[in-house]
């Protein structure tokens, strides 16, 4: 009971959400807990939902949802893969591991990034437009974001359980609102969740200004 009661509190003092929200975790968390991609997925769409009808029009919603999993050895994750794709029942799930990219489901942009890099990325970036011939005097910035693989910009980034950041997203998260759990990713609950993103809204982003 006091539980729900925290998070009906919590609920009611977010107004307004991060557009794009990327949460990373290690290859032992998700072995450790698998099941919990699937459950702040849900409570993203709830939270979602819950604030949309709130501002009555005034829209605001977590409109993209990016899990990375660090790991050295991507197949380890296979074990993990059927709990993963059931995210594509609740959602638009975009699978990335390896070479591969595997798409299911519909609703809210779910990214699962397993083992990626984000050296890795920026230098196969470079390699292309190298392959393509672009002349050094046409490259900017706009011109390599359009050669990556995920073009968005997080508005926020959490590492759950104190850890350190991966380079996973280096281009894309500079001007990204950081946040550092100190609850380990198996232990998270919603509440933990809606704490963040209370505290995301209080921050007055000056993108690199």
């Amino acid at each position: 009971m006091i539980y729900w009661l925290l998070a009906r509190l919590l609920r009611r003092q977010i107004h307004e959400l991060p557009g794009q929200v990327c949460i990373m975790i290690s290859g032992q968390d998700m072995i450790d807990a698998p099941e919990k991609l699937y459950r702040v997925t849900a409570w993203c769409i709830a939270i979602s939902a819950a604030v949309g009808q709130k501002n009555k029009g005034e829209w605001s919603a977590i409109r993209g949802l990016t899990f990375h999993i660090a790991t050295q050895q991507p197949d380890e994750m296979a074990r993990c893969l059927p709990v993963i794709r059931k995210i594509g029942s609740i959602a638009r799930l975009h699978l990335h591991i390896g070479d591969k990219e595997e798409v299911s489901g519909s609703g809210m942009d779910v990214v699962v990034a397993i083992g990626k890099s984000g050296r890795e990325e920026i230098t196969s970036c470079i390699r292309r437009m190298a392959e393509e011939h672009v002349a050094p005097e046409q490259v900017d910035e706009m011109l390599l974001d359009s050669y990556l693989t995920f073009q968005y910009t997080p508005d926020m980034v959490i590492k759950s359980g104190g850890n350190h950041l991966t380079d996973f997203l280096i281009w894309q998260s500079v001007y990204s609102e950081l946040f550092f759990s100190d609850v380990n990713w198996k232990f998270i609950r919603e509440v933990d969740l809606l704490r963040i993103l209370r505290d995301y809204q209080s921050r007055i982003r000056r993108f690199g200004k």
